[in-house]
């Protein structure tokens, strides 16, 4: 079963969605899940030095006050799946282009998860930086990425073209928030579902997969 996830480390809910697909996956072992995060920026005109967070809630909710609101409805949900999230820490809205970079980065590799995960606490949870070089390339180390080809890797635009490329194609699909879930390049779920709702498919996808091999 190969499972495409379209996400952005920005995304609160992209980060329970994850939670919430692994549990699903637990709850029905057996899957063999072939994983691949995709690109989506949620704000895909954000300056590169990213704006300042009190600037973005008023842009993006109308004032810190509506975003509260909002947040402490997410921090229970993330509560539920062991998600702490530290909105208060974040100091900076950043641009994720070269998060997205990393992360297609170790998708080559066996760390991929490993990144994934450390660019949501790093971002949610502590409140830390996520675009530029230096935090990115500590995160991948703390993953076990090699430094040397990291730091080279980053210091280029290896791939900037094909994240960009991503994050069009996605909008061409018609994908308009994050998580989105793509099963078997057939059947999508959106947003951060409860796990029970990958059940029918991971059942859909695993008759194709018996009846194909027959």
């Amino acid at each position: 079963m190969e499972i495409d996830i379209y996400s952005d480390p920005v995304c609160p809910w992209c980060f329970i969605g994850k939670r919430r697909l692994e549990r699903a996956l637990s709850l029905r072992p057996g899957q063999n899940p072939t994983v691949r995060w995709r690109t989506f920026q949620l704000n895909p005109d954000m300056p590169q030095e990213g704006i300042e967070r009190d600037r973005y809630l008023t842009l993006k909710f109308g004032g810190a006050e509506r975003a509260r609101q909002l947040y402490d409805n997410i921090r229970k949900v993330g509560s539920t799946v062991g998600i702490d999230f530290a909105f208060e820490k974040i100091a900076r809205t950043p641009n994720t282009i070269q998060a997205h970079r990393l992360i297609r980065y170790a998708s080559e590799t066996p760390h991929s998860d490993a990144v994934i995960e450390r660019l949501f606490v790093r971002y949610f949870v502590e409140g830390g930086a996520i675009d530029n070089v230096d935090a990115l390339i500590q995160i991948a180390i703390e993953c076990g990425l090699p430094e040397g080809d990291v730091t080279t890797y980053l210091a280029g635009d290896e791939n900037l073209t094909e994240v960009h490329q991503e994050d069009s194609a996605a909008r061409r699909l018609g994908i308009q928030g994050v998580p989105c879930f793509i099963i078997n390049n057939q059947y999508a779920l959106s947003g951060a579902q409860e796990p029970e709702a990958f059940f029918p498919i991971f059942e859909i996808a695993s008759q194709e997969m018996t009846t194909a091999a027959r």
